[in-house]
């Protein structure tokens, strides 16, 4: 079974397990997907492209990682002006695993994966602060510089 989705501005064809790299969506890795736009599903030989019935399918992915693209770069040049410009670009990408393709009007079970680590990132940050208490004193503030000497212009003129 695959379907077509469109994210992003583009389609993806998707079945179970494949890995798709799309635009960004905003999310942390482990944190699972859902994509409502679904275009075709096709179960073995039957193929659907009914919108009511398309409007009922889910496809359910799980955030792999967040990345950047590689650079493109915009080279601009005016030939016999000494005019050029140069600009690079990396597009932000995130890597989803497609998780299952849910017919019949089914959700999946949303989850975020920083819901358990942010007991334990606190508990980091708060042993830091111990620590730390300890190092961080007020500095004292630098002593002010005396004014430079003015020099009489008779002095600099024998000089």
């Amino acid at each position: 079974m695959f379907a077509v989705i469109k994210t992003g501005g583009k389609q993806f064809r998707v079945a179970a397990n494949d890995r798709i790299t799309v635009a960004k969506i905003e999310g942390n890795p482990g944190d699972t997907v859902a994509f409502g736009s679904v275009l075709m599903l096709t179960e073995g030989e039957k193929t659907t492209l009914d919108v009511k019935a398309l409007s009922e399918i889910t496809v359910a992915g799980e955030i792999v990682e967040q990345a950047r693209g590689e650079k493109v770069i915009a080279f601009k040049k005016r030939r016999r002006q000494n005019s050029k410009r140069k600009r690079g670009f990396r597009a932000e990408l995130t890597v989803i695993r497609i998780t299952d393709i849910l017919t019949g009007g089914k959700k999946p079970e949303m989850k975020k994966a920083d819901a358990a680590a942010a007991p334990v990132a606190a508990k980091a940050k708060a042993a830091k602060a111990e620590v730390g208490e300890e190092a961080e004193k007020p500095k004292k503030a630098a002593a002010k510089k005396a004014p430079a000497k003015k020099v009489a212009k008779d002095e600099a003129s024998e000089a």
